[in-house]
C-alpha cells in the first residue's frame, strides 16, 4: 500500500512538474529535461508512468477533466453559472488544468486522448442545462446539448483571450461578462433578476434592480413572458 501510495504521488508530481514547463512554453518547446528539472525527478521515474513527452502532454490533458466540480447552486441554472465562475477561479492556481487548456487550444502537435477535449465539462453542463430545462429556467428552443458545447467553446475563448491580456486575472470578470450577454438567449425572463452572474466580490449583475436585491420571480415552467413584460 505504501509503494502504491509514492507511486501515485510520484505521478502527480511528474504531471505538475510537465503542466508548468507546458504552461509556460508549449509543447514543441518543452523539453523532457526542463520537465526532470523542475520537479526533481529522475528519469527512471518519469518514464516508468510516461512513455514520452506526447504520453505527458496526453496526461495532462486528460487531468484538466478531473478536476472539474460542479458548484451547487440555488437552481441548476444557478449551478452551471457558479461552476463556470469556479474554473475561472481554480486557473489562478492550478497549473494543471491551465496546461491543459493550452495544450488543448494548440491542437495538432500530438494526439488527444479518445475522448473529446473538455468531454467532461460538456457532460456536466449539458446535465444542468437538461434539469435546468426541465425545471421551467430556460426558454423552450434550448438544446441541452447544443447550448453546453456553445457554453464551454465560449469560456474556452475567453479564457484564452484573459491569458494573452492579463494571465487569468481577469477572468471571472470577463466570465461574468459572457454570462451576462448570453443569459437573455436561453433564460426565461422570470429567472433573469434571480441568478448571479457575478464571483463573490464581483461586479453585480445588471439584471439586478438598483439596491442590489433580486426582484421577485417572474413566470417559470418554461413560459415566454409576454412582449409588454420584458420590456
Amino acid at each position: 500500500m505504501a509503494k502504491q501510495e509514492r507511486a501515485v504521488r510520484t505521478r502527480q508530481a511528474i504531471l505538475e512538474a510537465a503542466a508548468s514547463i507546458f504552461d509556460e512554453r508549449g509543447y514543441e518547446s518543452a523539453s523532457i529535461a526542463e520537465i526532470l528539472a523542475r520537479g526533481a525527478l529522475t528519469k527512471g521515474a518519469l518514464y516508468f508512468h510516461f512513455t514520452s513527452k506526447e504520453d505527458l502532454a496526453r496526461g495532462v490533458v486528460a487531468a484538466q477533466g478531473e478536476v472539474l466540480q460542479v458548484v451547487e447552486g440555488d437552481s441548476p441554472l444557478q449551478s452551471l453559472i457558479d461552476t463556470s465562475l469556479w474554473i475561472a477561479d481554480r486557473l489562478q492556481t492550478d497549473v494543471v488544468l491551465r496546461a491543459g487548456i493550452r495544450l488543448t487550444v494548440e491542437g495538432g502537435v500530438f494526439d488527444l486522448p479518445g475522448a473529446a477535449p473538455y468531454q467532461a465539462w460538456i457532460e456536466a453542463y449539458e446535465r444542468l442545462l437538461a434539469a435546468a430545462l426541465s425545471e421551467g429556467e430556460l426558454l423552450p428552443h434550448v438544446d441541452p446539448e447544443e447550448t453546453a458545447e456553445l457554453l464551454v467553446g465560449s469560456f474556452i475563448g475567453t479564457q484564452v483571450l484573459d491569458r494573452a491580456r492579463g494571465g487569468h486575472r481577469d477572468l471571472s470578470a470577463r466570465v461574468t461578462a459572457l454570462w451576462q450577454h448570453l443569459l437573455p438567449g436561453i433564460a426565461v425572463c422570470g429567472m433573469l433578476p434571480r441568478l448571479r452572474t457575478e464571483a463573490p466580490g464581483g461586479t453585480p449583475s445588471p439584471f439586478r434592480n438598483r439596491s442590489g436585491r433580486r426582484p421577485a420571480a417572474g413566470p417559470r415552467n418554461g413560459e415566454v413572458p409576454s412582449a409588454a413584460g420584458q420590456r
